[in-house]
């Protein structure tokens, strides 16, 4: 396996420093401008799907500071070093990180107040029934929100499209008609240059 299809599933020693490298590189500064979207309550129950490292993970219990936070990842080298990064707050008992499929969310229905998913969707073989399973576990009036450093267009990401099995880049028009699909209404996206963000309610 190439390096790069680490990006879709890490495994084994490329996997790790792949995980560290997210963690520590340019998704942070991502992460804070799609943050700064949404309103956080301090007691938000909250889902991070495809939650990778685990940064995102600790972004978001800070801001639900009395709530708590589940990450869910299928990769094993992903669920360890989340846990790793958030150890204090899952000794808490403010934090859960989960090995799981996205597709199959091992979760009740209204559960979160919000799920996010961080760089993620790419890799998401049927976006309309995983749309709509996360639209099952969120609470009515929940907020689903999707944040891509590519917004479907740019060269870049095309490149690693085409060298990443199973990566598809979407647009803001094609993740508003999954989450149509999915039954999700007052569907607002945002742009700043190749980055988007897609904000939606249950």
């Amino acid at each position: 396996m190439s390096f790069f299809q680490n990006t879709r599933k890490p495994e084994g020693l490329g996997g790790k420093l792949m995980v560290k490298g997210m963690n520590s590189g340019t998704h942070g500064k991502l992460a804070e401008w799609g943050l700064g979207h949404l309103t956080i309550h301090s007691d938000a129950r909250i889902l991070d799907a495809g939650c990778g490292g685990g940064a995102n993970v600790k972004r978001l219990l800070a801001k639900a500071s009395s709530g708590h936070v589940t990450g869910l990842d299928y990769s094993a080298v992903s669920v360890k070093e989340s846990k790793k990064v958030n150890r204090k707050a899952i000794d808490e008992g403010r934090c859960r990180i989960v090995e799981g499929d996205v597709s199959v969310l091992p979760f009740e229905k209204d559960t979160f107040h919000l799920v996010t998913a961080f760089e993620t969707v790419y890799f998401w073989p049927d976006p309309v029934r995983t749309f709509t399973g996360i639209r099952d576990v969120l609470q009515p009036d929940g907020v689903f929100f999707i944040c891509n450093e590519s917004n479907g267009h740019d060269k870049e990401a095309e490149k690693f499209a085409q060298i990443i099995d199973g990566m598809k880049l979407y647009d803001a028009s094609q993740l508003r008609d999954f989450l149509t699909q999915a039954g999700f209404r007052e569907i607002e996206e945002d742009e700043k240059g190749t980055w988007l963000c897609v904000r939606a309610v249950k």
